[in-house]
């Protein structure tokens, strides 16, 4: 499990990596499906055609055991607190990136919305409606030619500002507060998801990111799932979870 420490370098730079949070035989199954559900063959590059096969949400068995292990049930009440996030019964999106010189068309450093308005649009509260983490469930090893995940590390603190006066429903448009959010962020130093399969990165909700081409040689397997909430943040609690008070400290330094 991780220490204080760790915790304040959550709350400072937006994300820890848990490694090995899922176990080898669980990560193994949950390749297996996908390999099945992307049409492609592992022992075959030919079959490789195009640089991204995305993947909607899994429930199968070895999906709902990868979202619920010990070491993340745990992390998951450290860092989004006890009994305020409802438990994940599978996983998914899943961006699979496979080795190719053409442009995956989906690269652009951004903000994962949480809810949406009754017109189906995106939307992020600062109370974060929907969306307790974002996590990054890495199902092959993960370098740095792989296209891993690049993060903005402490950009979820340039965020919150920018979400003053949205803390409730419908919240501020996605696209505007991305593009906003980019620009305060662009100081923050890069950080790429790099890691072992079984390795789990737990995200603050306004963690800006972005994908990249792939130009290494083995296919890249993750899952970006929300942890969803049993509610929004309360940003008046006295002792705040660590998601919370990142966001509070960020309002009263801005």
């Amino acid at each position: 499990m991780f220490s204080d420490a760790d915790v304040e370098r959550f709350v400072a730079e937006g994300f820890l990596q848990l490694p090995g949070a899922v176990p080898e035989a669980v990560t193994e199954a949950c390749r297996a499906q996908l390999w099945q559900a992307s049409g492609c063959a592992p022992e075959d590059p030919s079959t490789w055609t195009r640089p991204v096969v995305r993947v909607g949400g899994l429930s199968g068995a070895p999906f709902r055991e990868a979202a619920n292990t010990g070491v993340l049930r745990a992390a998951y009440d450290r860092l989004a607190g006890e009994g305020r996030w409802q438990a994940p019964q599978g996983l998914g999106t899943f961006p699979l990136r496979f080795p190719s010189s053409e442009d995956p068309g989906d690269a652009g450093w951004h903000l994962d919305a949480g809810c949406s308005d009754a017109g189906g649009g995106y939307r992020v509260t600062l109370r974060s409606h929907g969306r307790a983490l974002l996590m990054l469930f890495l199902f092959t090893d993960v370098a740095a030619a792989d296209a891993p995940t690049r993060i903005r590390a402490g950009s979820h603190r340039d965020v919150a500002p920018l979400l003053d006066g949205f803390s409730e429903l419908p919240g501020r448009e996605w696209f505007d507060l991305c593009g906003a959010a980019v620009e305060a962020s662009a100081h923050r130093p890069v950080v790429d998801a790099v890691g072992r399969a079984g390795d789990v990165f737990l995200c603050h909700p306004f963690l800006v990111h972005t994908a990249q081409p792939h130009r290494g040689t083995a296919p890249r397997f993750i899952a970006q799932p929300p942890l969803e909430p049993t509610a929004p943040l309360d940003l008046d609690a006295s002792v705040p979870t660590p998601v919370e008070r990142a966001v509070q400290e960020a309002l009263a330094q801005a």
